[in-house]
């Protein structure tokens, strides 16, 4: 690796000359030189086009070459590049774009059926579609010898990427140039990417994990960028895309890679270039045998878009743990006292004995100064900001030994009959089960107090679901709690997800036990035994919050 950079413009000008492969599709490749022009077109014709007010440009494409070069351009011009999520849809993703204040859009013709009715405030000509018969004529009238704006700086904001909003409304999270870059070289030492590295880049690009932990590595280093042939991630596409490209790195979330488990076994599923993968909130079971099948490590990493650099890699660290605090200023705490949690006791099976005392937020005391900001919502800041610590959201405890385990986000925690249970916990559980393809806990209300455990269930054929079959199997896990099996449990083929591929439980929570998808009650109160709902259960079930005056907490 060269010498450190403080901006993505100053790493992509070392990449000037350099004839290493840059960017790759199945169909095109463009040398590290030629991604690095091509990104200065870009920039200048965004130039050509800045209107006042913030200089921020909406990219709503695909992992398409075109997403890369207006990264680089943004970066050399000193624009700040808006994420936009494909998968949002009308009054939601309208709100979301006229927040951030985009002067341009860059899409294509079915980003732009999807924005066609949305009131955004632009008029046509703030639009660039690039499958426009006139684009490549656009782009090369702006051709210019790569350079960087003189204003940009380290402090340059370079990307607003907005939060996947599994649990609640969106946040865009601004990430400057010296960020990114800072995470360029970070990444590079704690993962290992090396000049050789060919990326294979199958997360979505308007989020971090693309950004942060594949393709500014890349840019750090000179290595190759690869996008899927389906220009997002596909199951049944990865295999074939990691051959085509010689692939030896990729990231992941837990969802797409329960997706790719869920795929036939082949037996030469091991005959490919891979070496290593990051990821987040994969179930330990789906690691064990992405090894298994196809001999490349993963690194189970934990980070938001915020802010990262909170978990050090421990080689000896159990089955389950992040790794260790990154350093003395990372902690748990009981988010009410202020106090640092307990360490957790763990039995036989890794189950935490002492939950209560044990498991509290993550923080880190000195990430306030670390954590850049959300843009316009100082509010959102605050809540991440208090008593000078930078407060995650998110759920942890440490072991005895000192090592650091996520246990689902601070909205996931469920309170059943008195007791905490983390829902994370649980869909590691219910993952084990080999029909299930994908899983969200979350809580509902119970008729009478406090809350109780819902499950939503991704199998690929729900007419061959056995709900004896299924309370058989969890009553034969010996690390699920009493209080932690799911009351109610609806089967479906195709659960809602964000653009990131997490499930977007908030949806799920709203729509309780009611939908056309089956939805299975556990009947009494010993072992599991599940039966199928019908519209006169439902109607006699919310009967029993109207009874017991609850019915506010059904949403009607």
């Amino acid at each position: 690796m060269e010498v450190e950079r403080a901006t993505i413009a100053e790493m992509l000008l070392d990449r000037l000359g350099d004839e290493e492969l840059g960017t790759r599709t199945r169909d095109r490749d463009w040398t590290w030189d030629e991604t690095v022009r091509e990104s200065a077109a870009r920039g200048e014709l965004a130039r050509s086009m800045r209107g006042e007010g913030p200089f921020h440009i909406g990219v709503l494409l695909e992992n398409v070459p075109e997403f890369l070069f207006w990264l680089g351009g943004a970066a050399l011009s000193g624009a700040t590049i808006v994420g936009i999520n494909p998968t949002r849809r009308g009054a939601e993703l309208e709100a979301e774009i006229r927040y951030v204040d985009c002067q341009l859009i860059v899409t294509d013709s079915d980003g732009m059926a999807t924005l066609k009715d949305l009131d955004l405030g632009l008029s046509d000509d703030r639009f660039v579609l690039v499958d426009a018969p006139d684009y490549a004529a656009r782009v090369d009238a702006h051709r210019v010898e790569p350079a960087a704006d003189p204003a940009v700086v380290e402090d340059s904001l370079f990307l607003l990427l907005f939060t996947s909003g599994t649990t609640g409304a969106s946040k865009a999270v601004r990430c400057s140039q010296g960020r990114l870059a800072r995470l360029a070289y970070a990444n590079s030492a704690k993962y290992g990417h090396v000049p050789g590295d060919v990326d294979y880049c199958c997360m979505p690009l308007f989020h971090g994990n693309a950004l942060m932990a594949l393709w500014a590595p890349a840019l750090a280093n000179g290595a190759t960028v690869c996008l899927p042939s389906a220009r997002k991630f596909s199951a049944s596409g990865f295999l074939p895309d990691v051959r085509f490209f010689g692939a030896t790195f990729f990231t992941y979330v837990g969802k797409a890679l329960s997706y790719l488990m869920a795929t036939p076994e082949r037996s030469d599923d091991i005959d490919n270039t891979l070496v290593r993968g990051f990821g987040t909130e994969a179930s330990p079971e789906d690691r064990v045998e992405f090894v298994r099948r196809f001999g490349a490590e993963l690194f189970e990493g934990y980070g938001s878009s915020e802010g990262a650099g909170s978990v050090r890699l421990d080689p000896d660290a159990p089955e389950g743990a992040l790794g260790r605090p990154a350093h003395d200023e990372i902690a748990v705490v009981n988010p009410d006292t202020l106090v640092e949690c307990e360490r957790a006791r763990l039995d036989e099976h890794g189950r935490v004995l002492n939950p209560d005392e044990a498991i509290g937020e993550m923080i880190d005391r000195g990430g306030a100064k670390r954590f850049e900001g959300y843009y316009k919502n100082e509010q959102a800041v605050a809540d991440r900001i208090k008593h000078g610590w930078y407060w995650t959201g998110d759920l942890g405890y440490v072991d005895e030994a000192g090592f650091i385990y996520f246990a689902g986000r601070k909205g996931d925690w469920i309170r059943v009959d008195g007791e905490n249970t983390s829902a994370l916990m649980i869909e590691r559980i219910l993952r084990r089960h080999p029909k299930v393809i994908a899983t969200g806990v979350y809580a509902v209300p119970d008729p009478r107090s406090g809350d109780q455990v819902m499950a939503a269930i991704e199998v690929s054929d729900p007419t061959d679901f056995d709900p004896e079959e299924f309370a058989s199997f969890l009553a034969g896990q010996d690390d699920l709690g009493t209080k932690s099996a799911p009351r109610f449990v609806r089967v479906s083929t195709n659960l809602p997800v964000t653009g990131s591929n997490k499930v977007l439980k908030r949806e799920l929570q709203a729509q309780l036990w009611r939908g056309s998808e089956p939805v299975y009650h556990w009947q009494g109160r010993g072992e599991p035994i599940y039966a199928l709902m019908s519209d006169d259960d439902k109607r006699e079930l919310e009967a029993q919050f109207e009874a017991s005056g609850r019915q506010r907490f059904l949403g009607v």
